[in-house]
């Protein structure tokens, strides 16, 4: 299973430990460990075929506007990059590029190109479709996009933008930076796109609506290991093995050795769990609530992979442009009331009621495996206070004037928030009902409203952005700077107030500098000190409040060879094969 957000490019530069942590105390569960010094894969067996569970439908199946999960889950296997990261080493590692040369201290790379590779059409790839990816979809104003948002920090000019990549030969791609740029070789990881099936839609203006869910799969073509068969909505999607995938086992066999995926749509996790223990998929991503029940079924292995990437917290929305009345407006952008709604959540009750007490408080906009960026002491702790917010929300002018038992601001608006959250995830309803008992025990009146999934992006991300509050996650990356869409004012994910054209806040500036200040920093060690101030300063203002890790945790039936898993995905996924 590749990372499921690779619209947000996660590539590690720094080593990500793969140890896994102690097994949870609860009843007599354990857990295999995978040892990456002593692992290599095996010469396996083609044939046969893999399911797993998708939690909702793909938004969109055009990996360049994918931003959500649902979609970028949907993708991953279907698109590869000039470079990968090898999830072993931690190191990044030729994928469609076989080699390359850096030049003028890192502001120039030549690519060379692999020689023989097709599209999943047979059409020949080419030097043509790496230049017409980045400088006519990533690198065009008018496709938002992560990958763009990735090299805004560098590319300041029109010059910058002009200069960025051009065609020496059929096989060779020169890009040319204004300065150095520390990520830049992990942001080849982005998927290359075909010219000749894309590039009328880009010249016509349609490529916002081109490769969207009701596009026939078989049109979608990529250059990874599978290939789109059938797309049922609210059903399955069907995969094949990419008959042109370029990579073969040391034997010379095509790889992947399993030649059909199905992933099966299940929004509710309960039914998901269900199809598991039935045998009716093969792998799943383990909730703490069903350790006990995996413990209790034959022939699977349970992995617990140590502290989850992603973030879970609570978002208010900071955006004048949005649909929301003023006054609401108001006290979101204050950030006494946003450390106030901070110290009113019970984090620790949370992970023990939400997460059967396999999680931890989180005060940060990163977990502890973001290795080395993430430091224990660093970030202030939002202890569960309710005095303390309710104190804290009178100091900015809120009390019960009428004495009906909510709070009214200083013009008598009720202080009454709707929060949103996705429909299904059994987890974040959990939450929601959690933190609407600890807000109204304080005088906060909520409506807590669970939303289809996409529904829900759909209001996050575009105009008229209406929303006043979200319980939403985002799954992590692996440098920071592939977080720079969700961090920087200019980012189409950040999430309370997207897309500034300058940042409206002090505290958001000096995080967009950091930010930027990072991206060319070639010290790696001056890179950590960098990102460390830019994520404290985000954790005192609390633009999202964040609320706990849990462990990431998978089954897998005991079917198969050559497993590895990682909280970053499954490492050499296309040699998998079955026993």
């Amino acid at each position: 299973m590749k990372s499921t957000l690779f619209a947000l490019i996660f590539i590690l530069l720094s080593f990500l430990p793969f140890y896994l942590s102690s097994s949870p105390s609860s009843g007599s569960v354990s857990f295999r460990r995978v040892d990456p010094e002593s692992f290599n894969p095996k010469q396996g067996k083609e044939g046969g075929e893999l399911r797993f569970v998708l939690s909702s439908d793909p938004k969109t199946l055009n990996p360049a506007l994918a931003q959500e999960t649902s979609s970028t889950a949907v993708l991953s296997d279907l698109f590869t990059g000039l470079t990968k990261v090898d999830l072993k080493t931690m190191k990044v590692v030729p994928d469609l590029a076989h080699s390359w040369e850096e030049r003028e201290g890192g502001k120039v790379y030549i690519f060379h190109l692999r020689k023989g590779v097709r599209w999943s059409d047979g059409k020949p790839f080419t030097s043509d479709d790496v230049v017409f990816t980045y400088m006519d979809i990533y690198l065009n104003p008018s496709i938002p996009n992560s990958t763009g948002d990735i090299f805004k920090g560098v590319l300041k000019g029109a010059e910058d933008v002009k200069n960025f990549a051009r065609k020496i030969d059929e096989h060779t791609v020169e890009f040319r930076l204004p300065q150095p740029f520390a990520p830049f070789l992990s942001a080849l990881s982005a998927p290359v796109l075909p010219k000749h099936k894309l590039e009328k839609s880009v010249r016509d203006n349609s490529f916002m609506t081109v490769w969207n869910v009701n596009t026939d799969p078989r049109d979608i073509v990529g250059t990874g290991p599978y290939v789109l068969e059938r797309y049922i909505k609210g059903v399955l999607v069907e995969y094949k093995a990419n008959p042109y995938y370029y990579e073969h086992d040391d034997m010379g066999r095509k790889l992947p050795y399993i030649k059909k995926r199905f992933g099966f749509i299940l929004q509710d996790p309960d039914t998901a769990l269900l199809k598991f223990s039935l045998g009716e998929v093969d792998y799943l991503g383990v909730r703490p609530q069903d350790v006990l029940h995996m413990v209790r079924l034959k022939n699977i292995s349970l992995f617990d992979l140590g502290p989850t990437p992603s973030t879970t917290f609570i978002a208010f929305n900071q955006n004048p442009k949005a649909k929301i009345l003023a006054y609401k407006l108001r006290w979101f952008q204050n950030r006494e009331f946003r450390r106030a709604i901070s110290h009113a959540i019970d984090r620790e009750g949370m992970c023990y009621l939400v997460y059967n007490g396999l999680a931890k408080p989180l005060y940060s906009p990163i977990t502890p495996a973001n290795r080395p960026y993430y430091e224990e002491g660093t970030f202030p702790v939002y202890e569960y206070n309710p005095r303390k917010a309710k104190t804290l929300l009178e100091s900015i002018g809120f009390k019960d004037r009428d004495n009906d038992g909510w709070l009214e601001d200083p013009d008598g608006n009720r202080l009454e928030i709707v929060l949103l959250t996705n429909s299904g995830n059994k987890e974040r309803e959990a939450m929601g009902n959690m933190i609407k008992e600890d807000l109204e025990r304080i005088g906060i009146k909520v409506l807590f409203r669970p939303i289809d999934f996409n529904t829900l992006v759909s209001k996050l991300t575009a105009p008229p952005y209406d929303w006043e509050a979200v319980i939403i996650g985002l799954t992590g990356s692996m440098d920071p700077h592939f977080g720079r869409n969700v961090w920087h004012t200019s980012g189409s994910l950040h999430i309370w107030n997207p897309r500034q054209e300058r940042a409206q806040t002090q505290w958001e500036r000096k995080v967009d500098e950091l930010f930027d200040r990072a991206a060319v920093e070639t010290s790696q060690e001056r890179r950590i000190e960098l990102y460390r101030e830019a994520y404290k300063i985000i954790a005192e203002e609390q633009p999202l409040v964040f609320l706990a890790t849990p462990k990431s945790m998978t089954a897998v039936r005991d079917k198969f060879e050559n497993l590895f898993p990682t909280v970053w995905g499954w490492y050499k996924e296309e040699q998998l094969y079955l026993k």
